[in-house]
């Protein structure tokens, strides 16, 4: 305990820029030094006398702002210097206690972020939530006003954290060219808690100046589960679809049919299943399924996995049911990471697994492949 003792205290001094911060914080360098030897009471009060006169006559002589030495500038930045070295340590704190840099397996990660949340040390990334947005894999910190520039991506990982319904259409969809169907179809309850009409938002819009019909689940409402409201939202865009000619992309982000409607929510896997036949086999149209993390159960097993093409986004957990469930009922063991995109991809269940920064890019050449083409060709590079 007396090494991690003064091991803490030399890193936390090592942190401190310089000694000019250590006098302006009220911190002396001796205080936090693991060699005793330092911590002499002639040198003490030394600093502590050379600190008390430059703070005293420091206070004296720029109380005036039209004093000919008055420095605002050098007197406000010493709070900026102690603001961000304080952000600074504390990132490196959580990095540090969880192994991020240290080259540590995921499954080790997993088990000290886990520790840490149940320990008594208040939990840094929940603190400083509004600051901060935590990476589900490698549990680095990320700055929240810089994930959408970075659309969810984790910059120490490069793994896909959840988006919602809104970013997704901002992300794929070209400026200006979005024009929403069914808002008013809702629950109002969670209508007023998520500020979405439900978990699907359906419309029309241009993807490079294609015309295309789009419909983005949204996990943030009632776990992305499919209900009546969904069922016909997805229903009426698929039908639509078929009567303008359109290519039609479902981006799936959902828990399965919403057992709180009961049969109603299984209902609607049959229904959107009967108009996809409909758009694919009658009228001879082109179906982008985009499978996201999680899509599972009834989503799955209807119309999640009956696109023309079915793309899938990087470490997306894609399942019937969950492992839990699973091993539950069957009494074995589901190996780890069996529901992974990238093992689900060497089975055959889908076709390309494609990052959000090249997924619009992709989708363009893809429906120009089938025939569909910009309205406007001279503006699209």
């Amino acid at each position: 305990m007396g090494q991690e003792s003064s091991m803490e205290k030399w890193w936390f001094n090592s942190m401190l820029p310089n000694e000019k911060l250590e006098y302006r914080c009220g911190l002396s360098k001796s205080m936090y030094s693991p060699d005793p030897s330092e911590n002499t009471s002639g040198s003490e009060d030394q600093r502590m006398g050379y600190r008390n006169n430059v703070n005293s006559s420091y206070l004296n002589n720029v109380s005036k702002s039209n004093h000919p030495h008055y420095d605002r500038y050098m007197y406000d930045t010493k709070y900026i210097t102690i603001t961000v070295t304080v952000i600074f340590i504390v990132t490196f704190v959580v990095k540090v206690e969880l192994g991020v840099n240290e080259g540590v397996p995921v499954n080790e990660l997993a088990r000290r972020g886990s520790d840490l949340k149940s320990s008594n040390v208040p939990y840094v990334a929940q603190k400083y939530r509004h600051l901060w947005i935590q990476c589900e894999n490698c549990y680095g910190l990320n700055y929240k006003k810089k994930m959408k520039s970075k659309i969810n991506i984790c910059e120490q990982c490069g793994y896909h954290l959840k988006m919602s319904s809104s970013d997704r259409i901002e992300l794929s969809i070209d400026p200006g060219t979005w024009n929403p169907m069914d808002e008013d179809m809702r629950i109002d309850f969670y209508q007023r808690r998520t500020g979405l009409t439900d978990a699907v938002q359906t419309g029309t819009g241009q993807l490079n100046g294609i015309p295309v019909a789009i419909g983005v689940m949204d996990f943030q409402f009632m776990g992305g589960s499919m209900g009546s409201v969904v069922g016909e939202k997805i229903t009426r865009l698929i039908e639509y679809a078929a009567n303008e000619f359109l290519p039609l992309i479902l981006v799936c982000s959902s828990g399965g049919a919403r057992m709180q409607e009961g049969s109603l929510s299984l209902m609607q896997m049959a229904k959107i299943s009967s108009a996809l036949y409909d758009y694919q086999s009658n009228k001879k149209l082109f179906y982008v399924s985009i499978l996201t993390s999680p899509t599972t159960g009834g989503v799955t097993a209807s119309f999640g996995m009956l696109g023309d093409i079915i793309i899938a986004e990087p470490n997306s957990y894609i399942a019937f049911a969950g492992k839990r469930v699973i091993e539950q009922t069957l009494k074995k063991t589901v190996p780890e990471g069996s529901q992974a995109a990238e093992y689900l991809f060497h089975k055959g269940l889908f076709d390309p697994i494609v990052p959000r920064n090249t997924l619009k890019g992709v989708l363009s050449e893809l429906f120009q492949l089938h025939a569909f083409f910009p309205l406007n060709p001279k503006k699209i590079k």
